[in-house]
């Protein structure tokens, strides 16, 4: 038998600005997907998903042909077999089993991907121990590259490597290590349904769109060294949004640096963390406009109930918030289904294993 299991991430800090070429922080949490299995005598590779009443098959005789958009499960065997060159022989059957919200924010698909890369990298005929860094890389392949995306890489490193990471990914992959001692984090999923691509057209290509019209007029333009204010010198060729999202992203990278200097010393001011996350949320909220009405009524009610902070998670339009809560979880989590949402005590937890 063969187990391995991986967790969702939360985004601390950075939350779409990764596509900027800008770092991010970020964190596995204690909410995973499990996967066991074990060989078969035949050449059928079966996965149960039972909390989606789901079951997958495929033959291992058989070209894997993706069947859907996002076929993550051939897609990862498939650069498995071809970029690694690993083999399968005989086939096997898994259940696979989540704790993780779905279509939440909290990078289920990213980590379902990773968990399977581990997984089969343990059941193949010869097993290959990858590193946690390998298997990133590998997932990234799978969920992105192989579907010609653009996606960025937050998820696929955050979920394997797990624990607290800071990563760059211009002009070259860094992964930081933090190990910031954190107490408890409420996760409270809003139950509502995420229009992703609504909210890049807003967030993502609105921001690119500016920063096209600004690099024509200063192609050394570098949004990691411009002060709030210089941005109102683009006044005439920016609308207001594009004004609002420049100066948002600004801020949420000033935010982050502040966030990292404090984690990366070890020395964690609680009140000072919360205040970071509520700020971050104030810009993601007002300039990018990912927030919902429910999602802000959440983190207002969690703050109510002594959280020091918070924000949405992930692309935003729906999904997940968090809190930070270090000594009244419970009561946080409380007064987030009081607000409609479902609560979990979650803490910061280790990677791909």
């Amino acid at each position: 038998m063969v187990s391995v299991s991986a967790p969702g991430r939360i985004c601390l800090f950075g939350e779409h600005q990764d596509y900027l070429g800008l770092p991010v922080i970020a964190a596995g949490i204690s909410r995973r997907i499990t996967v066991e299995g074990s060989h078969k005598n035949d050449k059928l590779i079966v996965i149960n998903m039972p909390d989606i009443n789901a079951t997958e098959k495929f033959n291992l005789e058989k070209n894997y042909v993706y069947k859907k958009p996002h076929d993550y499960l051939r897609s990862a065997l498939n650069v498995l077999i071809r970029d690694e060159k690993l083999s399968f022989s005989a086939g096997f059957e898994c259940t696979m089993t989540s704790t993780i919200p779905i279509n939440s924010g909290t990078s289920s698909s990213s980590a379902m991907v990773v968990a399977w890369i581990q997984f089969l990298s343990k059941i193949a005929d010869i097993p290959k121990s990858f590193s946690q860094f390998q298997v990133a890389h590998i997932a990234y392949k799978a969920e992105v590259l192989e579907f010609g995306g653009y996606g960025g890489m937050m998820d696929q490193f955050s979920i394997a490597l797990g624990n607290c990471i800071y990563l760059t990914s211009q002009p070259t992959i860094a992964v930081e290590n933090l190990f910031p001692k954190l107490g408890a984090f409420v996760l409270g999923d809003s139950k509502e349904p995420k229009d992703t691509q609504k909210i890049l057209k807003h967030v993502k290509y609105g921001m690119l769109a500016a920063m096209e019209k600004i690099k024509k007029i200063n192609p050394l333009f570098d949004i990691t060294h411009t002060h709030i204010k210089e941005v109102n010198d683009y006044k005439k060729i920016l609308s207001r949004d594009e004004l609002i999202l420049v100066k948002g992203n600004i801020s949420d990278h000033k935010i982050l640096r502040t966030a990292k200097k404090m984690l990366e010393s070890c020395k964690v001011n609680d009140e000072q963390l919360g205040n970071l996350l509520t700020r971050h949320q104030n810009n993601l909220r007002d300039a990018k406009r990912i927030s919902t009405e429910k999602i802000n009524r959440m983190i207002i009610a969690a703050m109510n109930a002594g959280a020091l902070g918070g924000k949405i998670n992930g692309s935003g339009g729906g999904g997940c918030m968090f809190a930070y809560a270090p000594t009244n979880p419970e009561s946080v989590a409380e007064a987030i289904e009081k607000a409609g949402g479902k609560a979990h005590v979650i803490h910061i937890d280790s990677g791909v294993a």
